[in-house]
């Protein structure tokens, strides 16, 4: 009885302790893998920024080192007050923010009623959002350019990319704002009636305050989406009125044999919209947290 007692606890030790085993060789390949993929990602945007900082000269004799000396003559020159940098910049920077407010004010609009209000056919009405996600621009970018450009007379101008650019961001907006805005205590607008606030004021008054993490959330990914639109614009953008992404396939087709320069201005077009959404990063996450629980 004696040896039956001791051998036990043994046993039962010994299972944990493979298991903590096989849970570290498990963690183990899971950052190997990640790291993988960081390497894979970043890699090539370390290049180009690397290469911004290099001459001509150095890229072809030695296409993989590192910069020596650092040459800081092809950021300047991008950065000049006569570059076509600035006129890309702005162009884009109005575009995206016309972008994130249109799908903001009329993404939290429409999540609202299909959110808080029960009436009949909401769920079917809240299915084509959710059947929006499915349909791509390219499909409809023949006749959303006929459309803009002969019936709207949009063609070449800020509104006639940024609104269909929201249209499309819609869905999105509005399958992440309904959770998180059901997930609001039903308590909160019945107090606010009892106090005699319309469901128009306790949306403006108190809703939209609370809202705040998931509005800012499917704002930054609309403006992020926007800045890295590159079909739209293409076809309805031209001169001085198109885009950093378009900026650049032009700046590398007019300078080809300027690879350094090519990599200094693809870099600096990326530093912005990188900047914002890593600047965002915790407000996103909590976001789509609350949209999550809700």
């Amino acid at each position: 009885m004696s040896v039956a007692t001791t051998s036990a606890p043994a046993r039962g030790t010994a299972a944990p302790a493979r298991r903590g085993r096989r849970t570290s060789g498990s963690n183990v390949l899971v950052y190997a893998i990640a790291l993988v993929v960081v390497a894979v990602t970043l890699g090539p945007v370390l290049y180009g920024v690397l290469g911004g900082f290099r001459t001509n000269a150095q890229i072809a004799e030695d296409p993989s080192g590192l910069p020596s000396p650092w040459v800081f003559g092809n950021y300047a020159n991008v950065l000049s007050f006569d570059s076509p940098f600035w006129g890309y910049f702005l162009n884009s920077t109005v575009i995206a923010v016309l972008t994130t407010a249109v799908v903001v004010v009329f993404g939290v609009m429409a999540a609202y009623p299909l959110a808080r209000y029960r009436f009949r056919g909401r769920e079917a009405l809240f299915m084509v959002f959710v059947i929006g996600l499915l349909f791509p621009a390219t499909v409809a970018i023949i006749p959303l350019f006929i459309l803009i450009t002969q019936n709207y007379q949009l063609g070449n101008t800020w509104w006639g990319v940024a609104l269909p650019q929201a249209a499309f961001a819609l869905p999105m907006t509005v399958v992440i704002l309904r959770p998180f805005l059901m997930a609001l205590p039903t308590e909160l607008e019945e107090a606010a009636q009892l106090d005699g606030a319309s469901r128009i004021g306790f949306f403006w008054r108190i809703l939209l305050p609370l809202s705040g993490p998931g509005m800012v959330t499917v704002g930054v990914l609309a403006f992020v989406g926007s800045w890295n639109a590159y079909l739209l614009p293409l076809l309805l953008l031209r001169g001085d009125m198109r885009t950093l992404p378009l900026g650049v396939a032009d700046f590398s087709s007019e300078h080809s044999a300027d690879t350094a320069g090519v990599f200094a201005f693809t870099t600096l077009a990326m530093i912005p919209a990188l900047v914002f959404f890593l600047a965002m990063q915790k407000r996103i996450v909590n976001g789509l947290q609350g949209a999550v629980k809700g």
